[in-house]
């Protein structure tokens, strides 16, 4: 019910939490937690991060649907946790056949997190797994003058559906000034489940990462350009490095209020959309998605050895796999495995601080 009758959250002053910054660094992890089936995954990610050997804090973002025992399991493991707003279109579009798209609006909140210099965002279903503070150094356009370079750019649905009129790729990436937005992984577009209320051109023939088959040392270092090699210019919102901007997230909020029953993919569609053609394409390796593994996908870039953070989309997740009477693990693929391990290295390192709970 609160998906049929929520209203968009707009703050005063564009800022998604109380401006304050819930550690002492300007530059952050962050991760949004809604409720309590994704708080292994954020706890094994941190676990992931703090071995890689990072320098900067995780913040778990919550919104008012996260409960106490969350906060409490949180604290008790010492991960600072911000509150948030739950962000929401006034009109959104119907994600029943994908119920997950509801709260990956309030991906968005980083945006607006200007007490921080730098955001980098990440899904609770991810798993580092060798180090990336890179990232926090990433060059990135100044978000303000970002925002007042966006151009009027098509009000809702994605790149491949912009409306007549409206700036192409090519135009924006040689006319605008400002093309470094944002950072973030390319969507891999196969739809390898062959999932019936994904996007008819949601194809192999016009996924970025299919055009890198044939150069996969290359792949490992570089990106597909998300104009000229990314037929449908499509990014995942998995992981996002952002310079927060209250005149970005302004823009991004009023975006989604006037075009949100047309995007398809919430967040991702949305900053594909707006800003298509500005935002820096990293290498997969950074948010590797696990069906990019799988043979007949993208197996042909795959490599174990370079992955620094493997992106768990879609179900069952590797904790789903546990099974709640033996604590053992009856999944069957390997990258699944790898989490599993993390996992039980970071319970084991719990208990042995005196931390048991359930989680």
């Amino acid at each position: 019910l609160r998906f049929k009758f929520a209203t968009a959250i707009i703050c005063s002053n564009a800022n998604m939490s109380d401006g304050r910054r819930a550690v002492d660094s300007d530059k952050v992890w962050t991760t949004l937690i809604t409720n309590l089936d994704y708080l292994p995954g954020l706890l094994t990610l941190h676990h992931s991060l703090v071995k890689s050997g990072s320098a900067y804090p995780l913040v778990a973002l919550y919104t008012d649907s996260f409960p106490a025992k969350g906060l409490a399991a949180l604290e008790r493991r010492g991960i600072p946790a911000q509150r948030i707003e739950y962000l929401l279109p006034t009109k959104g579009r119907d994600y029943s056949n994908d119920p997950r798209f509801y709260d990956c609006w309030s991906k968005l909140s980083p945006f607006s997190l200007t007490q921080y210099a730098r955001v980098v965002q990440l899904d609770s279903d991810m798993l580092v797994l060798r180090n990336m503070d890179e990232l926090m150094e990433l060059d990135l356009d100044d978000g303000d003058f970002a925002a007042e370079q966006t151009p009027g750019a098509a009000i809702g649905g994605s790149p491949r559906t912009a409306s007549p009129g409206s700036p192409t790729l090519e135009d924006l990436a040689v006319k605008n000034p400002s093309t470094r937005v944002f950072a973030a992984g390319h969507a891999c577009v196969c739809n390898p489940l062959k999932k019936p209320h994904y996007p008819a051109d949601w194809t192999p023939g016009n996924c970025a990462f299919t055009t890198q088959h044939a150069a996969p040392d290359a792949a490992q270092r570089t990106s597909p350009d998300p104009v000229t090699q990314s037929p449908l210019g499509f990014m995942n919102g998995g992981l996002q490095v952002v310079n927060p901007s209250k005149k970005l997230f302004e823009q991004i909020v009023k975006h989604m209020e006037q075009g949100a029953m047309d995007m398809d993919f919430a967040d991702q569609s949305l900053l594909s959309d707006l800003y298509r053609g500005r935002w820096v394409a990293l290498p997969y390796i950074y948010n590797a998605l696990k069906t990019m593994r799988w043979e007949g996908v993208h197996s042909e870039i795959w490599r174990d050895e370079e992955v620094k953070n493997v992106h768990y989309i879609l179900a069952p997740k590797p904790w789903d796999e546990i099974d709640a009477k033996t604590g053992e693990w009856t999944g069957t693929e390997e990258s699944h495995r790898w989490w599993i391990d993390f996992n039980r290295e970071r319970k084991a390192g719990e208990k042995a601080s005196g931390v048991d709970d359930e989680f």
